[in-house]
């Protein structure tokens, strides 16, 4: 009895001391899509002008796009690991992006208003223009996941992979 009642408050105990990682919610402004300039080696399938890595090509059927826009976090402390949502619809009112609305991960944002873009690959033929709906951040207070060195050029899981298919 006395054994329960202990791992209980050391439960309690540790259960109060480790902070939360919470959900935080920015808000959006002036979303816009719009296709990638010629020169955006993701424009067009083969090499485009400027694209010194021969081996960069667009998904065969996919057309590139931006989507933009500015990205305000009101509170006093950056939010991490953000990930942008949105419903793009083309004309008739279909989805662009089927079964998804997350379109992508814009990374740490600072207090304060700042710019964003994101590339999209919006499905060959796909009638335009597009309409984007319901567009939102969301973040965490704290990482929620291990980030890699800065010298680092695969994120942790992928050294385990690397690490694991070499031994």
């Amino acid at each position: 009895m006395i054994q329960r009642s202990l791992i209980s408050l050391l439960i309690a105990i540790c259960l109060l001391i480790s902070t939360p990682v919470l959900a935080a919610e920015l808000r959006l402004s002036d979303v816009s899509l719009a296709p990638c300039d010629a020169s955006d080696p993701g424009a067009q399938p083969g090499q485009a002008q400027g694209n010194t890595r021969n081996n960069i090509t667009s998904p065969e059927g996919a057309s590139c796009y931006v989507l933009s826009g500015t990205v305000d976090n009101p509170s006093k402390r950056a939010v991490v690991d953000t990930d942008v949502y949105a419903r793009i619809l083309d004309v008739s009112g279909e989805p662009v992006l089927q079964n998804r609305t997350r379109v992508g991960s814009i990374g740490d944002v600072d207090p304060g208003p700042h710019p964003f873009a994101l590339r999209l690959a919006v499905p060959r033929g796909t009638p335009g223009p597009f309409d984007v709906k319901n567009p939102r951040a969301r973040g965490f207070n704290a990482p929620v996941r291990t980030r890699a060195n800065d010298d680092d050029e695969l994120l942790p899981l992928e050294q385990n992979v690397v690490t694991s298919v070499e031994d």
